[in-house]
């Protein structure tokens, strides 16, 4: 990726449950979520993202098969990748449980919003919903599966030989 640009990446992940893991670049490490349903480019769709651990930077360009009996077992895709604009603050953003940001990828373009939920009930504190705005990007009806039949793009194949990334 370009110097001085932050990037992201969406990872389509088969684990014991299919998820998307959405990462933004922030201070030297990928912020994550867990996307069970798969990002959305449509505005009406609020997509559950459950915060996990932060990831290194080299776990972006990650794909392949993590063994079983390895946290994460499964396949792991590259879905998307690209740039993201944050806002001018985006630790304390994300801190207060708003962060607000636009992507510039082969699949995900223009505004996004994640917004945390408040803690009750048996909630963690880590659940969080991923919400497409209503912008010149937006398309109703176009999630993750429209997408990838869409653009004809599925995500790229995974390498057959088992491997363990690195972690971070």
């Amino acid at each position: 990726m370009a110097p001085g640009r932050t990037i992201f990446v969406v990872q389509k992940h088969a684990a014991r449950r299919l998820h998307w893991d959405f990462r933004l670049e922030h201070g030297g490490v990928l912020w994550s979520w867990a996307v069970p349903k798969g990002p959305s480019m449509d505005p009406a769709d609020r997509r559950l993202a459950v915060r996990v651990e932060d990831h290194a930077l080299g776990y972006a360009r990650f794909e392949g098969t993590i063994a079983a009996g390895s946290y994460g077992a499964g396949t792991v895709a590259l879905w998307d990748e690209g740039f993201w604009e944050p806002p001018a603050d985006p630790a304390r953003d994300l801190a207060a449980g708003a962060l607000k940001f636009r992507l510039a990828g082969r699949r995900l373009r223009g505004g996004f919003t994640l917004v945390r939920f408040r803690p009750r009930g048996g909630r963690s504190g880590d659940d969080w919903l991923l919400i497409k705005e209503r912008d010149a990007e937006a398309r109703p009806g176009l999630d993750a599966a429209a997408i990838e039949a869409a653009d004809g793009v599925p995500p790229r194949a995974a390498p057959d030989s088992p491997a363990r990334p690195a972690r971070g």
